[in-house]
């Protein structure tokens, strides 16, 4: 009998990961609820941890641009976590405060990763295509919220957020269905 050597997609579980954690995470940043620990058990697991793991995944099917992203924004969900944690023992235990300029070039640089990432998805679908131009706009909003304090902006940058977590979501699931029903269920809209 011969072997299945096809590999699962870990793009469902990479995007899955993304999308659920800024999703909860724009929830707060929308003012809907205060920052509590299901944001950072979800960030330090869901979004760092296993997004890592699908990002190592993407390495065994060769696709740079999955190992990079994964990796990288599981990353960023574990320093975001660190950050928001460590924060009152920093500033009180090491004398080391975290300034809102500094976390604004934190996520300004998380911005423009991003943009950069943006260009490999034009060849790519046009929900990826979405979900990295929001993410953009995202960090672009959340960096100027935070670095001068506009409230109002952040607020906003939540609204943006929701709308990236469920576009990772529905990529993930557009490819999780499409991939059971061995056609194309839900559309990703392919680049041309």
């Amino acid at each position: 009998m011969a072997e299945d050597n096809k590999l699962a997609n870990p793009g469902v579980l990479g995007l899955t990961c993304f999308g659920m954690t800024t999703f909860l995470l724009n929830l707060h940043n929308a003012g809907i609820f205060k920052m509590d620990a299901s944001i950072l058990a979800m960030g330090l697991f869901l979004g760092g941890s296993v997004q890592i793991i699908a990002g190592i995944l993407e390495y065994k099917r060769s696709n740079t641009f999955g190992l990079t992203a994964f990796c990288c924004y599981g990353a960023f969900w574990l320093t975001l976590c660190f950050i928001i944690i460590a924060k009152p023992y920093m500033a009180t235990k090491v004398g080391l405060e975290m300034s809102d300029k500094g976390f604004a070039w934190y996520l300004a640089l998380w911005g423009l990763f991003t943009l950069l990432m943006f260009f490999p998805t034009l060849k790519l679908d046009r929900v990826l295509q979405f979900v990295f131009l929001s993410l953009v706009a995202l960090y672009t909003l959340l960096a100027i919220g935070f670095g001068w304090g506009f409230t109002g902006v952040i607020k906003a940058a939540g609204v943006v957020g929701l709308a990236c977590g469920a576009s990772a979501i529905y990529h993930a699931q557009a490819e999780l269905w499409n991939e059971v029903y061995g056609k194309k269920v839900l559309p990703l809209w392919p680049a041309t």
